[in-house]
């Protein structure tokens, strides 16, 4: 059926005139379409991708204490609802930690966290679920015999350091000076670039932006290429004095 705008406006063209009108419409359209897919930032699209591992070695007050990996898994289920997968392992003497951290396909923000943990022989599995709009996390601990159930109360929703990194790296323009208020389940910090750098790393040289935190917790070294690569992390691991840098990177 074409509307009735579309008839007057037929009636006075010649056929050529029709054709050619109709054929300018139809360019603009798909210009828009265009312009539309174009205009989304590039860094949101390549940054990062499915399967995506960063491998660090990991020092504690400079010494190699042992490696770690951060690997991107991206949308899957968990008891039938769907997540974003990250996954962070370290490995060294004496200490293991593995968090899968499923976070909301949108926001990157955490739902669930399982953390599988051994230092020095003491085992922990600590599961933390988040309510996001209520602000509070449910935090049960199993060691050994032993459950403990703990309920932590935040104000607003709750991030997770892996979870913002990643965040970072889809939404983040290059040289932006944005500032981030980060509410992390039992700390509160402010993340903001520092100032520009050159950083060597797995055998490369790369242009980098410092991100740190105040309270000082997190230092975290940001490639600025379109990968956004987190070139060196401090801070994440729950050891003192304890820094991540990266060696090798597999899309």
């Amino acid at each position: 059926m074409v509307h009735a705008f579309w008839k007057d406006s037929l009636k006075i063209m010649t056929p050529c005139e029709v054709f050619h009108s109709t054929r300018r419409v139809a360019v603009a359209v798909l210009a828009g379409v265009a312009f539309a897919v174009t205009a989304l930032p590039a860094f949101a699209a390549s940054a990062f991708k499915s399967g995506e591992v960063i491998r660090y070695t990991v020092k504690q007050a400079g010494v190699k204490a042992g490696e770690a990996t951060i690997t991107f898994t991206g949308e899957t289920e968990r008891d039938g609802k769907k997540y974003t997968l990250i996954v962070f392992s370290a490995r060294g003497f004496n200490f293991f930690d593995e968090e899968r951290i499923f976070v909301d396909n949108k926001t990157f923000l955490p739902q669930v966290v399982v953390r599988d943990i051994n230092i020095f022989g003491n085992k922990e599995k600590i599961t933390e679920v988040y309510d996001q709009s209520a602000g509070s996390i449910t935090v049960t601990k199993v060691a050994g015999e032993r459950t403990t159930v703990q309920v932590l109360d935040k104000k607003g929703a709750v991030d997770n350091i892996y979870g913002f990194i990643y965040r970072y790296r889809r939404d983040t323009a290059v040289n932006s000076p944005q500032t981030f208020d980060v509410h992390l389940p039992t700390l509160d910090v402010t993340i903001a670039p520092a100032h520009d750098l050159s950083f060597n790393a797995a055998g490369k040289t790369y242009k980098a932006t410092l991100l740190r935190s105040v309270p000082s917790k997190y230092s975290i070294w940001m490639d600025k290429s379109a990968k956004r690569l987190p070139l060196r992390i401090a801070g994440a691991i729950g050891i003192a004095n304890t820094v991540m840098t990266l060696i090798d990177y597999k899309e």
